[in-house]
């Protein structure tokens, strides 16, 4: 499941913990997901929901009833997708140098639609990314709702860590 041969030029920022990664993706709140479109690849920024089943990573995601995502992952349902989280600005006084604090997961999947009997259970995982508990919503909403999971294939997890070993900074 993670980095399948992919070679980071970064291997001190690299993270290869399955469990780091979950955990980067847990603290995210926008998941952005790009499509294959015919000229230039289509992003859109998604609340999502993550489901662990052992190493097996699945995002849920809403959406209309129709609309020009729907329309390309009808015609491909191949997905790259993106987030970041724990950004922090860090200045080097000295050096009169700055540089950005993050963590970030990247990965592949494919998409489909949730059937319409599963659609309630993928909405309370999604609620679960925004709320501890378990979050009453409206059920009438369902019905006009498209649910999407997308299963995940690879993913790669980086990070830029804001203390490093002899470096003195001042942070905003």
């Amino acid at each position: 499941m993670i980095n399948k041969g992919k070679i980071m030029r970064r291997k001190d920022r690299e993270i290869t913990n399955f469990n780091e990664m979950i955990e980067i993706i847990k603290t995210c709140d926008v998941c952005r997901i790009a499509l294959n479109d015919e000229d230039f690849p289509y992003i859109v920024p998604l609340n999502f929901g993550l489901e662990v089943q052992g190493e097996q990573v699945f995002f849920y995601f809403h959406a209309a009833r129709e609309g020009k995502k729907l329309d390309l992952i009808a015609k491909d349902n191949r997905a790259t997708f993106e987030m970041d989280c724990d950004h922090k600005l860090v200045l080097y006084e000295e050096q009169m140098d700055c540089t950005m604090g993050y963590a970030s997961v990247i990965g592949h999947g494919t998409i489909e639609i949730v059937k319409e009997e599963e659609k309630y259970e993928a909405l309370k995982i999604l609620m679960r990314q925004y709320h501890a508990e378990d979050f009453p919503f409206n059920t009438d909403m369902i019905g006009i709702t498209t649910v999407l999971k997308m299963t995940v294939m690879d993913m790669t997890g980086k990070r830029r860590r804001l203390y490093e070993k002899g470096k003195k900074f001042v942070s905003n």
